[in-house]
């Protein structure tokens, strides 16, 4: 392996820190290590998000909105270009772009929040940084697949999990026109994932745990996340409060999003996806 990937980067990162680390907490620091730098680029998202609330000048030339973009894009650069980041991880991150911009554009559109501030960098009312929120998520998965070395067994047929996201992606458009199959959709998540497992190596040795507790404990930190948008008045929902907590029901539409955001992630690292066989599906 080329000493400049970046796993062989994060390996020897990983034993210059075991080295240091008194044997008996050395694994559980290198799983919440591991875990801080498979959301890397999110926490400096994050980061961005609070510290230009907080300090960004009221009459400074460039808008806050336009800074977040260059930030994210200069941060994406930089990322590939010291190998902290693949270039399988940045088709995810591409991908969860396009798909985010379209769907906030949309909701923009219906009413069902709103961008406040002024912008330069928006397509359709919509700041372009939003789409890269999207795609921290993408980044985050698509990290942790490979710094945890995640496999995810038994997987139902590929086609069976691109359905059931493509469903929920397309209720969150048909939900202003028709009954809203969010429950329908809840149960669905259940049916198709509830024997599969997600093995990973957080202390040196491979746990497991179910997806569907895996997606439903990571939908509540999402919502904890997206409520640091909303506190800080970044973006706001429509009959909300600005400085506002962002309402409870937002987890279940963070949990279904999950479900899209995995199968697109899937698409990319298809190796880490092994069908009740037992063997990798390269379908």
């Amino acid at each position: 392996m080329s000493h400049n990937t970046p796993r062989s980067i994060e390996r020897r990162m990983g034993d210059y820190m075991r080295r240091r680390l008194p044997a008996g907490v050395a694994e559980f620091v290198m799983f919440g290590l591991k875990m801080a730098w498979a959301c890397l680029f999110a926490g400096l998202m994050l980061g961005a998000i609070i510290l230009t609330a907080l300090f960004w000048p009221a009459n400074a030339p460039l808008a806050r909105y336009d800074f977040l973009v260059i930030f994210a894009v200069a941060v994406q650069a930089a990322f590939l270009f010291f190998r902290l980041e693949s270039w399988r991880e940045a088709k995810v991150i591409l991908l969860f772009h396009i798909s985010g911009t379209v769907m906030e554009v949309f909701k923009l559109h219906m009413g069902s929040w709103d961008y406040p501030e002024p912008g330069v960098l928006k397509i359709g009312g919509v700041p372009l940084f939003s789409g890269f929120m999207y795609a921290s998520v993408g980044s985050f998965m698509a990290r942790a697949i490979r710094i945890f070395d995640m496999k995810f067994r038994p997987y139902p047929h590929p086609v069976w999990g691109i359905a059931l996201a493509a469903a929920i992606y397309i209720n969150f458009f048909t939900h202003h026109f028709i009954p809203d199959m969010r429950y329908v959709l809840f149960a669905a998540t259940v049916v198709l994932f509830w024997r599969t497992r997600v093995y990973f190596t957080p202390f040196g040795h491979r746990i497991w745990m179910p997806l569907v507790l895996a997606a439903l404990l990571s939908s509540l930190f999402l919502f904890l996340a997206e409520n640091i948008g909303t506190l800080t008045g970044t973006w706001l929902y429509n009959g909300a409060a600005k400085f506002g907590f962002t309402a409870l029901a937002k987890a279940g539409s963070w949990y279904l999003l999950l479900y899209v955001s995995f199968a697109q992630v899937t698409l990319v690292y298809r190796d880490a996806l092994v069908s009740n066989s037992g063997q990798e599906d390269k379908t």
